[in-house]
Parts: structure tokens; C-alpha cells; sequence
């Protein structure tokens, strides 16, 4: 089991492209931690940003009757990829992995891959 510090710098570290990364609660909108991002990417502001995301598609699923669990949501850009993995793990409810990827760079399955590891390793 890793904790949040440990988990996040494996994400930047061997995440093949990876320039940011944070754990978030939905909930509040709050970074509960934060690696990578720099002046031109505020990871806090990203993590805000994409809790009203994460919100709308539950109020939709939840319009449309669907039942099925959100795994990740895919956001992609010319040059990267925005990958939002909700925690499934138990104590995770409510939060979510960020994961900000170059896309020149990265290769998006084995991210996905990794990041999903990653989760099912973190220990909230």
C-alpha cells in the first residue's frame, strides 16, 4: 500500500510522459496533494476544474438511469491528455486521480494501465 506522497511521484516518475499529477476530492474541489504541473499549469486550478466534470457526468448518468460506475474520463488536447480516474478503493469514495500527460510523448493504454495500478495501490 502506498500513500498519497509515494503514489503520486511513481505516477510523474514512471508514467511515460507524464508532466502533472494530483489526487483530488470532488467533493470540495481541493488537491489533497499535487506533483509536477509548474507557472504555466497551476494543478490546483486543473483539479477544481475538473471536479465540475466529474459532477456534471454523475448528473447525467444519474438523468439517464445508468447505474455503471465511472472508471476514468478522457480529455484530450493538440499536445495532452487530461486523465481523471475516480477511486474505487475502499476510504476512496469521493476522490479522484488527476493525471496531466504530454501527448507527444505518452502512450495512452499503458497510462491508463499504470494509473489504474497506481489507484488500486493507494492507500487513502
Amino acid at each position: 500500500m502506498a500513500n498519497t506522497e509515494t503514489a503520486l511521484k511513481e505516477a510523474l516518475t514512471s508514467i511515460e510522459g507524464a508532466t502533472g499529477v494530483a489526487l483530488v476530492d470532488y467533493t470540495s474541489g481541493m488537491a489533497l496533494g499535487t506533483m509536477g504541473g509548474g507557472k504555466d499549469f497551476d494543478l490546483n486550478v486543473a483539479a477544481a476544474g475538473n471536479t465540475d466534470v466529474i459532477r456534471a457526468k454523475m448528473r447525467t448518468m444519474e438523468m439517464l438511469g445508468l447505474k455503471a460506475g465511472i472508471e476514468d474520463i478522457l480529455i484530450t488536447l493538440s499536445d495532452q491528455y487530461h486523465l481523471i480516474r475516480l477511486l474505487s478503493s475502499r476510504g476512496g469514495n469521493g476522490l479522484f486521480l488527476y493525471l496531466v500527460l504530454d501527448s507527444s510523448r505518452a502512450n495512452l493504454a499503458m497510462a491508463r494501465h499504470q494509473l489504474k495500478r497506481i489507484e488500486e495501490e493507494l492507500e487513502v
